[in-house]
Protein backbone atom coordinates (compact mmCIF):
# COMPACT_ATOMS: atom_id res chain seq x y z
CA UNK A 1 0.00 0.00 0.00
CA UNK A 2 1.47 3.42 -1.15
CA UNK A 3 2.06 5.94 2.56
CA UNK A 4 1.86 8.80 0.71
CA UNK A 5 -1.41 11.03 1.63
CA UNK A 6 -1.59 13.48 -0.54
CA UNK A 7 0.14 14.45 -3.87
CA UNK A 8 1.03 18.16 -5.45
CA UNK A 9 -0.10 18.63 -9.08
CA UNK A 10 3.67 17.94 -10.50
CA UNK A 11 3.83 14.84 -8.67
CA UNK A 12 0.65 13.54 -10.51
CA UNK A 13 1.85 14.90 -13.41
CA UNK A 14 4.65 12.95 -13.39
CA UNK A 15 3.18 9.76 -11.96
CA UNK A 16 0.87 9.61 -15.07
CA UNK A 17 3.38 10.72 -17.95
CA UNK A 18 1.11 13.91 -18.54
CA UNK A 19 1.86 17.90 -18.05
CA UNK A 20 0.73 19.86 -15.53
CA UNK A 21 -1.24 22.14 -18.09
CA UNK A 22 -3.43 19.52 -19.05
CA UNK A 23 -4.08 18.10 -15.57
CA UNK A 24 -5.58 21.64 -15.12
CA UNK A 25 -7.38 21.36 -18.52
CA UNK A 26 -8.80 18.69 -17.52
CA UNK A 27 -10.19 20.05 -14.15
CA UNK A 28 -11.81 22.87 -16.03
CA UNK A 29 -13.41 20.50 -18.20
CA UNK A 30 -14.31 17.86 -15.74
CA UNK A 31 -16.05 18.81 -12.60
CA UNK A 32 -15.61 16.14 -11.01
CA UNK A 33 -11.52 15.87 -10.86
CA UNK A 34 -11.02 19.29 -8.78
CA UNK A 35 -8.25 18.87 -6.22
CA UNK A 36 -9.74 17.23 -3.29
CA UNK A 37 -8.33 20.19 -1.08
CA UNK A 38 -5.67 23.14 -1.55
CA UNK A 39 -2.56 23.84 0.20
CA UNK A 40 -0.59 26.89 1.16
CA UNK A 41 -0.82 29.31 -1.02
CA UNK A 42 -3.45 27.77 -3.07
CA UNK A 43 -1.56 24.82 -4.34
CA UNK A 44 -3.46 21.68 -5.56
CA UNK A 45 -3.55 18.50 -3.13
CA UNK A 46 -5.14 15.46 -4.57
CA UNK A 47 -5.41 12.07 -3.06
CA UNK A 48 -4.73 8.84 -4.38
CA UNK A 49 -8.18 8.87 -5.35
CA UNK A 50 -8.06 11.63 -7.26
CA UNK A 51 -4.68 9.96 -8.88
CA UNK A 52 -7.24 7.23 -9.85
CA UNK A 53 -9.81 9.36 -11.43
CA UNK A 54 -7.13 11.57 -13.99
CA UNK A 55 -5.42 8.19 -14.60
CA UNK A 56 -9.15 7.09 -16.18
CA UNK A 57 -9.80 10.16 -17.95
CA UNK A 58 -5.76 9.72 -19.48
CA UNK A 59 -7.03 6.00 -20.50
CA UNK A 60 -10.23 7.18 -22.06
CA UNK A 61 -8.76 10.25 -23.75
CA UNK A 62 -5.57 8.51 -25.16
CA UNK A 63 -5.92 4.49 -25.06
CA UNK A 64 -9.89 4.57 -25.71
CA UNK A 65 -10.27 7.77 -28.26
CA UNK A 66 -12.31 9.44 -26.67
CA UNK A 67 -12.88 13.26 -26.82
CA UNK A 68 -13.25 15.57 -23.82
CA UNK A 69 -16.73 15.63 -24.56
CA UNK A 70 -17.55 12.15 -24.55
CA UNK A 71 -15.65 11.39 -21.47
CA UNK A 72 -17.53 14.06 -19.91
CA UNK A 73 -20.84 12.59 -21.15
CA UNK A 74 -19.58 9.30 -19.74
CA UNK A 75 -19.30 10.93 -16.18
CA UNK A 76 -22.41 12.30 -16.30
CA UNK A 77 -24.53 8.81 -17.19
CA UNK A 78 -21.90 7.67 -14.31
CA UNK A 79 -23.12 10.19 -11.57
CA UNK A 80 -26.66 10.00 -12.78
CA UNK A 81 -26.42 6.16 -12.40
CA UNK A 82 -24.64 6.73 -9.01
CA UNK A 83 -27.90 8.84 -7.79
CA UNK A 84 -30.24 6.53 -9.17
CA UNK A 85 -28.84 3.40 -7.08
CA UNK A 86 -28.93 5.56 -3.77
CA UNK A 87 -32.39 6.45 -4.36
CA UNK A 88 -33.01 2.92 -5.04
CA UNK A 89 -31.11 2.05 -1.16
CA UNK A 90 -33.53 4.54 0.41
CA UNK A 91 -36.28 3.25 -0.71
CA UNK A 92 -35.39 -0.61 0.33
CA UNK A 93 -34.24 0.26 3.63
CA UNK A 94 -37.81 2.26 4.37
CA UNK A 95 -39.31 -0.59 2.85
CA UNK A 96 -37.03 -2.90 5.58
CA UNK A 97 -38.08 -0.84 8.31
CA UNK A 98 -41.20 -0.94 7.77
CA UNK A 99 -41.53 -4.86 7.16
CA UNK A 100 -39.29 -5.01 10.42
CA UNK A 101 -42.36 -2.79 12.77
CA UNK A 102 -45.01 -5.72 11.40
Amino acid sequence: MNEKILYRIGEVSNKLGVETHVLRYWEKEIPFLKPSMRGKGGQRLYTEEDVEKFALVKKMLYEDGMRIEGVKRYFRREEKNFHDISRIKNILIEAKQLLEKI
